[in-house]
């Protein structure tokens, strides 16, 4: 499924392409909205980093966001053919693969095949960067994991990471890690920061830890539907804090509310 402070790249890192592009920071606080956003709201907020859909999104909203000195981060799907989008020809029929049972408007793509993914990709990317946004959520790189028609493999997905990361690079956007703790040691280093969801819940909060060793940082989405406010102030915020991970609560339809550790 949106982020915001920036600072130049180092020119000697392998990650970079050279030139310089936003990153967020360790310490900065993190909004996530995916819901349609007016123009109108957009004095509500005063984040450091807002991340919202890269389609629904427009020029002149991100705008008004950067002229609040608000960073914007786009959510796209990277691991899956989305039935309601409008890039869908892009994408040839080889290459979509199973239903994603927990989102059945969506399907596996093979992101082995990286040349036949090019144009979906590249076509994503441009227009993000060309709407303005400052860096990429890309969601779905989990597809290993299940039913996906492929037998994709955690390898498979370093390999496709590492390309979409140089895309991004390339493009002068920053770009993180969505979920997936097993990829965290071997591509920690690549990747800008992470973004995740329930790992407090699920106790696998410490495997995103190596990001925070480098400087880089993680943003932790805990769910209304399983953790209650009192919980999240009592338990998950007093962890968050100590592992230097900004936490916070959201309803699951990623809505205008919000709820951070205070």
């Amino acid at each position: 499924f949106a982020l915001v402070i920036c600072f130049s790249c180092n020119k000697d890192d392998p990650s970079s392409s050279g030139e310089n592009y936003f990153k967020p920071q360790i310490g900065d606080d993190f909004e996530w909205r995916l819901d349609s956003i007016g123009m109108e709201e957009v004095p509500r907020y005063n984040c450091k980093i807002i991340d919202i859909d890269a389609f629904s999104a427009t020029k002149e909203l991100i705008d008004a966001f950067h002229a609040q000195g608000i960073k914007v981060i786009a959510y796209i799907s990277v691991g899956t053919w989305e039935n309601y989008r409008p890039d869908n020809a892009l994408l040839p029929p080889e290459i979509i693969g199973n239903i994603y049972a927990e989102w059945p408007d969506e399907r596996f793509l093979d992101i082995r095949q990286i040349e036949k993914m090019r144009p979906f990709i590249t076509s994503r990317f441009d227009m993000i960067k060309a709407k303005g946004f400052d860096g990429i959520e890309p969601d779905n790189m989990d597809g290993y994991g299940e039913d996906n028609g492929f037998n994709l493999t955690l390898d498979d997905t370093k390999h496709f990471c590492e390309w979409i990361i140089e895309e991004a690079h390339d493009r002068g956007l920053c770009i993180g890690q969505k979920n997936t703790e097993e990829l965290v040691p071997l591509i920690y280093t690549k990747f800008d920061w992470a973004l995740t969801e329930d790992i407090f819940n699920q106790n696998t909060q410490t495997d995103y830890s190596p990001y925070i060793s480098v400087g880089k940082p993680v943003f932790s989405a805990e769910y209304t539907d399983v953790t209650s406010v009192a919980h999240f102030n009592a338990t998950i915020c007093k962890e968050a804090i100590q592992l230097k991970y900004f936490a916070f609560l959201k309803h699951r339809e990623f809505t205008q509310w919000s709820y951070e550790c205070k």
